[in-house]
């Protein structure tokens, strides 16, 4: 297989038409770029669909310049979006770019790869900033289909936002980038950088899209904020039961766009140990992804309890007295065990998604005594166990 037919499997576009080809062809390193907004703390398989194909440029010799956008999380990337982005603050900005550094780094070459941020250009004097913006039109950007609908809809687009493509593009200028990856809905993005490239007489780049990897529920876009994700930091036993969740139907997807596979033949069940198996191998070992079908097995196909679970000492923040009695609220304990909210532990019980023992917990019982808890084990959803333990 030819660099160029390795590069172009799994790729949704690459654009101009034969531009990537002309580019291989000459034999020098290109600077393959992709911008990541650290604007939540954690990478999940849907970034890895990137990432990998980021890996393969390394491995046929070129660039990687991974860009953390310090300076546009500030604005908020409105791609896909149907409302204004919170802005997060510099401190939670900063605090996810490095947590971003390290989680790419379980996909990436670390020594192939030239990590900037782009407030080092970006935080620029008024003068220089007047000049970037007066290279383009307000026509031009609004031709992005994201704010197009929100203008047919009513909806408000901040200035922040109607700017956020031309300092995404400027950051192209600035590393003076041959190519620029990105998922189908970064697609507007990724060209209008080439105009601003052109207004500034620097070579333009190459565009390559890559198809958005669906979430565990097999129809949205994978994401944090829809609880739709696989984190590549989940421990394992958690990322081999959210695989084993996905449908049947997404299966495919999946092999391919984090595998570079199909699914095996057989039956759908037997794919998917092996895709939840493969990929937990990838980001934790064979031997804690052996481990993590084991404790599946324990769970859902025994309905048994893990060896291996935590446990956890009731304490006066729970509601415990002095002398050991007391009452704790369900809702607030989960809350602190499984670092969720309260009002997310009291739905979890509603729905009878809270056991005690193996047992449901009945709705309407938010408050139980300290001795109808103690010693017994905790199980909240399918996947998360704790013991817990009387002072």
């Amino acid at each position: 297989m030819s660099d160029l037919e390795m590069l172009m499997r799994g790729v949704e576009e690459a654009l101009p038409e034969g531009q990537l080809a002309k580019q291989l062809a000459k034999g020098d390193p290109l600077r393959v770029k992709l911008g990541i907004d650290p604007s939540t703390a954690d990478i999940h398989l849907g970034h890895v669909v990137v990432l990998t194909k980021l890996a393969q440029f390394q491995q046929a010799g070129h660039t990687v310049v991974l860009i953390i956008g310090d300076f546009t999380a500030l604005v908020g990337d409105p791609s896909g979006r149907d409302t204004t982005r919170p802005v997060l603050t510099p401190g939670q900005i900063e605090a996810n770019a490095q947590t971003y550094q390290e989680q790419a780094f379980k996909v990436l070459d670390r020594d192939r790869t030239e990590i900037r941020h782009n407030r080092e250009w970006l935080d620029m004097p008024a003068q220089e900033l007047f000049r970037l913006l007066g290279r383009t039109t307000v026509a031009r950007l609004l031709e992005r289909e994201d704010f197009t609908k929100r203008i047919r809809a009513d909806q408000p687009i901040s200035s922040l936002e109607l700017i956020y493509p031309v300092l995404q593009g400027y950051d192209s200028v600035a590393i003076r980038s041959d190519v620029e990856l990105g998922g189908t809905d970064q697609k507007f993005n990724l060209l209008f950088a080439r105009d601003i490239q052109r207004a500034y007489d620097v070579p333009e780049q190459s565009v390559m899209t890559l198809p958005i990897l669906p979430g565990t529920d097999g129809r949205q876009k994978m994401s944090k904020s829809l609880g739709n994700y696989v984190g590549v930091t989940d421990p394992p036993e958690e990322m081999f039961g959210k695989l084993m969740s996905i449908p049947d139907e997404a299966m495919g997807t999946y092999y391919e766009l984090l595998l570079g596979d199909q699914p095996p033949a057989g039956h759908p069940a037997k794919a998917k140990r092996e895709l939840a198996r493969r990929i937990v191998e990838r980001f934790h070992g064979a031997e804690a992804a052996r481990e993590a079908e084991a404790r599946f097995d324990t769970v859902h196909v025994s309905h048994g309890v893990p060896d291996d679970i935590p446990e956890f000492s009731l304490s006066a923040a729970d509601g415990v007295a002095a002398g050991g009695g007391g009452q704790v609220h369900l809702p607030a304990l989960i809350a602190r065990i499984f670092e969720i909210s309260s009002s997310e532990g009291r739905r979890l019980i509603a729905q009878g998604g809270v056991r005690l023992d193996g047992e449901s917990v009945a709705p309407d019982r938010l408050d139980l005594p300290v001795e109808e808890l103690s010693g017994r084990v905790l199980q909240v959803g399918k996947r998360r166990f704790v013991r817990l333990l009387a002072p």
